[in-house]
Parts: structure tokens; sequence; C-alpha cells
């Protein structure tokens, strides 16, 4: 029987791109003929991105997307966790709304797991020979210091632990209790994972086509510091 891969999309002030990204996903064939469940969770968006979604489920009725829509803001954290939630399949993967990240990709994070070497996958930024775009060098010595202070209580040896690319075998992301409703999803996850007996944890390398403020990314300076909060929170007093 084959196998389904829960995509997870929280979406938020995203009308202009939703279609261009959902237009990759459905492009893309899976390895081993796995299947694609699409969840999308609409984090109260000011704009015009339930109509774009409801156009294009119009359009595409094969397509076998979900959608979910919070009637308050409550951060990109809170809608994984609806779309964690509502996923069904083998496998989850978060994949954001916006162009940052090539779903063309999946297939490399789901390689590890389908051959039985991994239960978690994260795609790296940082390694392998893959393009990236060259953007914010401040943020990016941040993100590597997050993700040093992160492997130092986790005892892992990421290069990216912030990456939006993290593929889970379901019963395991399924299990986790999770309470970090914005951007502190990732550090929260990253710890509790670390802790789960036996887990067999990989990174692959991917590329990133970052966004500019004006192009519409959302995190600032202030989640970061919200980042060394929940590293310190959920490895030290939280556990």
């Amino acid at each position: 029987m084959s196998k389904t891969l829960s995509i997870i999309i929280p979406a938020y002030n995203e009308a202009n791109t939703i279609h261009f990204i959902l237009d990759k996903v459905q492009a893309v064939q899976l390895i081993q003929n796995v299947q694609k469940e699409v969840i999308i969770v609409n984090d109260c968006s000011k704009d015009d991105t339930e109509k774009a979604i409801f156009n294009y489920q119009k359009t595409n009725p094969l397509f076998n997307i979900q959608y979910f829509k919070h009637e308050t803001n409550q951060g990109k954290g809170a809608a994984l966790h609806t779309g964690i939630k509502k996923a069904s399949g083998d496998f989850i993967i978060i994949q954001d709304a916006d162009l940052e990240y090539d779903p063309t990709e999946f297939n490399l994070l789901l390689r590890p797991v389908l051959d039985n070497f991994a239960d978690v996958v994260y795609g790296s930024r940082f390694m392998g020979g893959k393009p990236h775009r060259i953007l914010f060098f401040w943020h990016s010595i941040g993100n590597k210091f997050l993700t040093a202070l992160s492997n130092a209580f986790t005892n892992l040896n990421l290069t990216d632990m912030e990456t939006c690319y993290k593929l889970f075998r379901s019963e395991i992301i399924k299990n986790l209790t999770l309470k970090e409703k914005r951007f502190g999803f990732e550090p929260e996850v990253t710890a509790k994972m670390s802790r789960v007996p036996d887990i067999r944890i990989y990174e692959v390398g991917i590329s990133y086509y970052g966004r500019t403020y004006e192009e519409g990314k959302k995190i600032g300076w202030k989640d970061g510091f919200r980042a060394i909060y929940c590293i310190l929170k959920y490895n030290l007093f939280s556990k």
C-alpha cells in the first residue's frame, strides 16, 4: 500500500504567492509512489488569502487540499499545531506559503525515511551545493548562533535548526506536546524531538530562495530573542 506525505502550509497574508507554491507542490512527483495530502491553515489573514485558496481549489478539484482557518491570528506555530492535528499521512513536512523553499526537493528529505535510515530529516540551507540567495549577513550569523546554542543543549550537530523544511514520521511529531504558537516552534520541536528514545535524525542539503522584507519576509530580531528563550526553556526548565 502506498504511503502519504502530509504537506502542512501555514498561510498569513499570502494571497499573491499561494497559488505559485501550490502549483509547485502539485507538480512534484514523489518517489516510491508516495501520495500527497495538502493541509493549508490560514492564520486569519487580512488580505485575500482565503479567496485565492478557494479559487485554486475550484480550478484544481482533483488536487487533495484540505483548508482550515483560524478566526483570530495566533501565529505560525499555532497554524502548524492545527495542521499536525489534522494530518492523516504517514509522514509530515512543513512548507511555507512563500517561494523560499522548493517543493521539488521533498524527495531529498523523503529518501532517508523511506529507506528506513531516518525518523526525522532536516533540510539544511547551509550544507551541500544547492543554490541559495545571498541576503542578510546578521540573519545568517544569528541563525548559526541559535543552531549552535540549540546543539549545545540537545547534543545534536545540526547545521540549520531554524529551517522550515523538517520531515517527520507522523507518529513522532503527533506524540510531542507542542506549545509555542509563533516562531518558537523550531527550537521547541527540536528540543523535544531530541529526547525521543532511539530517534534517528538526518540532515540533507537544500536550496533557499530567500525573500526580502519588501517581498514579504516576516521574521525579525524579536523572534531571534524569543528563539533564545525557547532554547533555554525547553532544554532546561520545561522538559
